[in-house]
């Protein structure tokens, strides 16, 4: 099966950021490399497998195709929609925040 190309919103970038900067800043350069290698992986296997990813919080939000698959060893989960040629990646939030109120956000959607 083609990998489809994992695009990430704005808003995304900007999570991911946040999660690189706390970590730099509370762990060090091998947690927040640690960090990019499990997103990579994430959006590497979202673009083989998108329908494997979780559609637990499209059916909380009332948003149809949202799915959720989670980083290894970090609690970030990966927040995405499949699109016929890209996986559109809405958000990257930390797996203990409520994460049905930081999708409500006016940038979150």
């Amino acid at each position: 099966m083609k990998s489809k190309p994992v695009i990430p919103r704005e808003q995304a970038n900007r999570d991911v950021d946040d999660a690189l900067a706390y970590y730099l800043t509370e762990a060090g350069d091998a947690v927040a490399l640690g960090f990019i290698d499990a997103l990579e992986k994430a959006y590497s296997h979202i673009g083989r497998q998108p329908a494997t990813g979780s559609p637990r919080y499209a059916h909380e939000l009332n948003l149809p195709g949202l799915r959720a698959w989670p980083l290894t060893r970090y609690p970030y989960l990966v927040l995405y929609v499949e699109h016929l040629y890209h996986i559109d990646v809405w958000r990257v939030l930390h797996g203990q925040r409520d994460i049905p109120a930081w999708m409500q956000e006016p940038d979150g959607v």
